[in-house]
Parts: structure tokens; C-alpha cells; sequence
């Protein structure tokens, strides 16, 4: 894969503002956001011409169901390989993987989002999730089941290196450092974090989580800002706060029950929590880390995992135990649409998004 443009910063700009990254790393192109790249419209070259849809992953009907996010009509439907999880983009933005996880038959399915149509399904083990090191050189392939990450070469599948973290059961949601060169995985199995160094996977720390003594944390993001790791534990109703280096807690924010995805504004004010078993998304002020709002699903639901769209206005969430999609505007919260899909819908991702790369999951763009 082609490395992104690095855009107008310096290197030398960027190591002012978050210390020098990850070799390899594109610099960041304005301010004090690492979003500021994947700002609200800001399409790059390599996306404008690919179809504007909604993918959505069923794990239970091994399906991939695409709607129209204009109509809100779902407008095709696709084999997802066994226990489709998430719609992942690749780094350079020019595929999206369907990554499906089921033992021992799992693998991807790449999917080209100038037509919406897949492509040949590959056989990899186990991709319940799936991530790019900062400089797309490898894909890293979390083999939850195992307790592994698989690293591959992207452009041909071939399994480079491979790393087991027994400790972490479970092992599953990620984001870097602001520098790119730290890791904070959850361990939803376990009830903790784990910290790598990004280069050579080597365990740098780990912090035993104490909110619920069966906490289950789930995804993991860094704020715009950079100064702070937010993960989102379902057990315990709510969102730890650690250091943007990960190498403290210092928070805990209460959101709703099932606290599960973590999601930011395109002008990285403001974060959105979806509480999967309240049925609702907490809207939080990322300056105070402090809850806003409360957006509750009319008649009640199980918002899970998904993104906003290219211009930020509206939200667009699964929802896992009702077997539909959710759209919400951002602008106050309103459901726009509540459309019926397959069994068991988990991380959609919603195509194109603004942006120079990709680190992963259902659409962490930088």
C-alpha cells in the first residue's frame, strides 16, 4: 500500500506539538487535533469517486447488508465469510475488509468501494478485528479467540510475526499515542488494559481495572487532542480515562449501561458513547470530559459500533440485539431512521470518510 500524502505540517511541526513520532508515520497536518485530517467533507483524491453506502456485518446470517445512506433503502446484500464483525478500511483507504472471525474458517473479504461489490474471500485465522501499524507497512490481525496478534503483510496476506498475551483474555480494541509509537489494547475477558510498544510488541504495562470486579472494556480512542485515552467498559456502565501515553488512569465517567463504542465530532469537540444496553448515547464535552446529553432510541434499543458520516451530521450505529441500523442526527440527537438488516449487526462502517489513512477498526482516519 502507497503511504498517504503527509499533508501541509512538517515533520518537524508535528514533533512540536506530540514529541517525535513512529518512524514512518505521515506528520500531522494542523493544530493540536489528530483528527484534524479527517475534518468534517475533507474527502481525499483516493475516495471522491467511491459510492457513498453503509456496510453492515452480521454476525449471526454470515452476511453484508448495504443501504443508501441518502435513502435509508437497503440496496444490496452480500456473503460476509462465517461471523462477519467489522467493516474495516484498509490504510490507504482504497479497500474495505469485511474481517470475520469464526474458528477455524475465518478470514476477510475485500470489498471495492468505488463499485460496493466483494471480492474473493481470503482464509486468515480468526480476524475478529483488524488494525494498521501507523505506517501501513502491517495489518495486524486480532485473533481474540487466541489471545494473539497476527501481523501480515497487507498486500499479500503473508504472516510475518505473531504475539500471544495469555494475560489478556480476550484481547480486542485498540488506538495509539498521539507519537504513534504506544499501544492501549482492552482486554474484555480480563478486566484490563494492556500497554505495547508499537514497534516491537513488547508489553510495556498493563492496569488491572477496579470500576467493576467483572468489568469487560471495549473500544479504545484516543481524544482529539491527544491527551487522553478513552475506553469504554461495558460492565461498568461507563468510560475510563487514562493519559495520552497510557501510563495512568486518571478517570472514570459514568455514561449508561453497556458502555461500548466510542465515536468523535468531526470538529473533535465532542464524543459520542453508545450505552448498548440503555439503549441510548451519552454526548460528551471533550474540554471537560463531562457528560453533555443523553440521546435515548425511541421504544428503546442496542446501539453498538459504527461512524458518522463524511460532513459529521449524522451518526450511524448498529444495533446489535434488535437487528437494525440506526441514524441519528448529531445535531440533537434525533433518530432520522431505524432500518431492519441481518442477524446480529455489529461494526458498519459508513463509506467514504475524510481522511489521509487508516489505523483500523470501523474507521479510526487520521
Amino acid at each position: 500500500m502507497a503511504a498517504p500524502s503527509p499533508g501541509s505540517r512538517t515533520p518537524s511541526a508535528s514533533a512540536a506539538l506530540f514529541g517525535p513520532l513512529l518512524p514512518g508515520m505521515p506528520p500531522y497536518r494542523a493544530g493540536d487535533n489528530v483528527y484534524a485530517g479527517a475534518g468534517p467533507g475533507m474527502l481525499s483524491e483516493a475516495v471522491r469517486g467511491d459510492r457513498a453506502l453503509v456496510y453492515v456485518p452480521n454476525t449471526k446470517s454470515n452476511d453484508v447488508w448495504v443501504i443508501d445512506p441518502a435513502t435509508y433503502k437497503v440496496v444490496a446484500k452480500f456473503p460476509g465469510g462465517p461471523e462477519p464483525q467489522h467493516v474495516v478500511p484498509s490504510y490507504d483507504l482504497r479497500t474495505l475488509y469485511v474481517a470475520s472471525s469464526h474458528i477455524p474458517d475465518g478470514g476477510v473479504v475485500p470489498v471495492d468501494p468505488r463499485t460496493g461489490r466483494p471480492g474473493q474471500f481470503v482464509t486468515l485465522q480468526d480476524v475478529y478485528n483488524l488494525y494498521f501499524t501507523p505506517d501501513g507497512r502491517e495489518a495486524i490481525v486480532v485473533a481474540e479467540a487466541y489471545q494473539r496478534l497476527d501481523l501480515y503483510d497487507p498486500r499479500t496476506w503473508h504472516r510475518t510475526r505473531s504475539v500471544r498475551f495469555p494475560q489478556c483474555g480476550g484481547i480486542n480494541h485498540m488506538d495509539y499515542s498521539a507519537d504513534g509509537k504506544t499501544m492501549l489494547w482492552s482486554c474484555e475477558f480480563a478486566n484490563r488494559m494492556l500497554v505495547l510498544d508499537t514497534a516491537t510488541l513488547r508489553k510495556l504495562r498493563e492496569f488491572q481495572l477496579t470500576r467493576a470486579s467483572d468489568g469487560m472494556p471495549q473500544d479504545t480512542r484516543l481524544t482529539p487532542d491527544g491527551r487522553h485515552f478513552l475506553v469504554a467498559d461495558m460492565h461498568a456502565h461507563g468510560v475510563y480515562v487514562f493519559d495520552g501515553q497510557a501510563t495512568r488512569q486518571t478517570g472514570f465517567i459514568p455514561t449508561g449501561r453497556g458502555a461500548h463504542g466510542i465515536y468523535f465530532s468531526r470538529d473533535g469537540r465532542l464524543g459520542y458513547v453508545t450505552n448498548r444496553d440503555a439503549g441510548t448515547i451519552t454526548v460528551l464535552d471533550l474540554a471537560t470530559l463531562k457528560p453533555t446529553t443523553t440521546w435515548r432510541i425511541p421504544g428503546g434499543g442496542s446501539p453498538d459500533m459504527g461512524g458518522l458520516s463524511a460532513d459529521g451530521r449524522v451518526l450511524w450505529l448498529s444495533g446489535r440485539y434488535h437487528d437494525e441500523v440506526y441514524a441519528f442526527s448529531t445535531a440533537d440527537g434525533r433518530l432520522l431512521a431505524r432500518i431492519p438488516v441481518g442477524r446480529g449487526p455489529h461494526g458498519l462502517t459508513i463509506w467514504p470518510q475524510p481522511g489521509r489513512y487508516s489505523l483500523g477498526h470501523t474507521a479510526n482516519i487520521r
